[in-house]
């Protein structure tokens, strides 16, 4: 599901309305109507009771004065603030305005917090408050009695709908502007924004309800600039192979995972072992002699490689030329290698060599942000991944982890174009940013997969879906869903305080399953919209 910044958005507007011919005032009329089926939705049969609309002097606005003549010519009692002067409405707003006027529905201005207070009792009286003052065009903190409004709203318990965007957040930011009223359900319109889909402004955000106001399916794939997709199951759905009748182990890849050293053997094995779960053929688990036969033990059903080690016993780069002739269809890198100089030159050299796909997680980044080939950029024809976390990346790239939270997207694709790399950005809505500009948000996981091993099976995973799909991007987009997926499911039974990543690991192949069969996924705790 596409994801488009303000400026996308009004263009997707201007393209319906004068190159399509759909006046603008049917698409308000559309929003409005929209937004009307939110309230039902929530309400239940909405005669007799009272909602209150908060409307402000743009099409937002307009959209909500819509809201209160639909609402009103259904018996519901309908309260409707205009927040702003009334010689500012304008266009279809005004038009819409003026209709309610006709129709006899008093309109109360609220320009102040005196003129708020008058009105306030009978606001926090509603069962439903519509948020319609700002829409997509904010870009600086709400003050005044905008502040005002939201502070009395977030202080009370009344079900807030807004409409496209709670008012006070920014539409091409997740970070948190200023002030904000909080929202119980999100109508947003035409397409999905960032903050919706982005910490910490999803967290203000509630259900979320993609509405269809008309704007034709052909102008919005036609629109150009960032191409930033919010993963939904049918699309991660779509991406899944079908397996044939007569399939063997060869066909579905062999991956190596190159990991583990004295007391991290862990790592080795929910890599190795993720790497099965998630379909493919054949997993080696290539790790430094001394600790194979604890590595081997450990899963009997991958191979294992004993690797050169050093005094420390972590692997080499002598081992790389046992890897090259592996024959492998795929190799991992990084889950407990190590990071002293020996890994390094392991780690450089797979660059160098590999003519596979190429995974770097872990042990591996911090190497590679440390060493001189952390400017690297992969060769023409060479598929690498790195799946960095918020702190790995902040090494990659010398800044905070602050930094790169608050500018997870930009940060991504900015080293994916300049490497010639797929990034990985784990934590929260994990992205996949592609070297084409392409991003991916995830919509899986949970804050219980915040456990040490998770990012190995992640990896293990990643791997095991370059070996299967002729596509990498498509690799990494189903493999981070799945991860995600297979976290929720463990989280439903037990928990998400007890979750460990092992637990993650055991469900995977009921992920897959549960995605293949158009099972619905909801994190815990959270209910899931049929658009989102």
């Amino acid at each position: 599901m596409r994801v488009l910044s303000a400026s996308q958005m009004r263009e997707a507007d201007r393209r319906t309305i004068e190159d399509i011919g759909i006046p603008s005032i049917v698409l308000m009329e559309n929003a409005g109507r929209q937004v009307v089926a939110a309230v039902e939705s929530l309400l239940g049969d909405t005669a007799d009771r009272q909602v209150s609309v908060l409307a402000g002097r743009g099409n937002n606005g307009g959209d909500g004065f819509v809201v209160a003549r639909v609402l009103a010519a259904r018996a519901c009692g309908v309260l409707v603030c205009l927040v702003g002067q009334r010689s500012d409405v304008r266009g279809d707003a005004r038009l819409n305005l003026e209709v309610l006027e006709r129709l006899g529905i008093a309109v109360a201005q609220v320009v102040d917090d005196e003129s708020w207070q008058r009105v306030a009792p009978d606001v926090m009286a509603s069962d439903v408050v519509v948020d319609a003052i700002f829409g997509t065009g904010l870009s600086s903190p709400v003050s005044g009695v905008v502040e005002t409004i939201a502070d009395d709203l977030n202080a009370c318990d009344i079900p807030v709908i807004a409409v496209d965007l709670p008012s006070g957040l920014s539409a091409d930011s997740g970070v948190v502007i200023g002030p904000v009223i909080a929202a119980a359900v999100t109508v947003t319109l035409g397409a999905l924004k960032l903050p919706l889909v982005c910490a910490p402004a999803e967290s203000l955000a509630g259900s979320l309800v993609v509405a269809d106001i008309g704007i034709p399916g052909s102008v919005m794939a036609s629109i150009e600039g960032p191409r930033i997709e919010f993963v939904v199951p049918a699309e991660a759905r779509a991406l899944l192979p079908e397996r044939e009748l007569d399939s063997h182990k060869g066909v579905f890849g062999h991956v190596c995972l190159v990991a583990g050293s004295p007391g991290k053997t862990g790592a080795a094995y929910l890599g190795g072992m993720a790497a099965l779960r998630s379909g493919a053929g054949l997993s080696t688990v290539a790790t430094p002699s001394s600790v194979q036969a604890v590595v081997a033990a450990l899963g009997a059903e991958y191979m294992t490689l004993a690797l050169p080690e050093d005094a420390d016993g972590r692997a080499t780069a002598l081992g790389t030329g046992a890897l090259l002739a592996g024959g492998f269809d795929v190799v991992a890198a990084g889950p407990g290698v190590g990071t002293g100089p020996p890994q390094r030159d392991l780690i450089e050299n797979l660059i160098k060599r590999t003519t596979c796909p190429l995974v770097l997680d872990a042990d591996a980044l911090s190497v590679l942000a440390a060493s001189s080939e952390g400017s690297f950029r992969a060769r023409e024809g060479q598929t690498i991944v790195v799946t960095p976390h918020p702190g790995e990346m902040a090494r990659l790239v010398g800044r905070t982890v602050a930094e790169v939270q608050a500018n997870r997207i930009d940060v991504a694709v900015r080293y994916a174009q300049s490497h010639n790399v797929i990034v990985v950005l784990k934590g929260h809505r994990t992205l996949v940013a592609a070297p084409d500009g392409r991003v991916f948000i995830n919509s899986t996981g949970n804050p219980g997969m915040a456990t040490g091993g998770s990012g190995d099976v992640l990896t293990g995973a990643i791997a095991a879906w370059l070996a299967q799909l002729a596509e990498p991007i498509d690799a990494c987009v189903l493999a981070v869903y799945l991860h995600g997926l297979a976290g929720d499911l463990a989280a439903r039974r037990r928990g998400e305080a007890g979750l460990t990543s092992g637990d993650i690991l055991k469900h995977l192949g009921e992920a897959e399953r549960h995605l293949a069969s158009g099972g619905r996924r909801a994190a815990p705790g959270r209910t899931e919209s049929d658009q989102v």
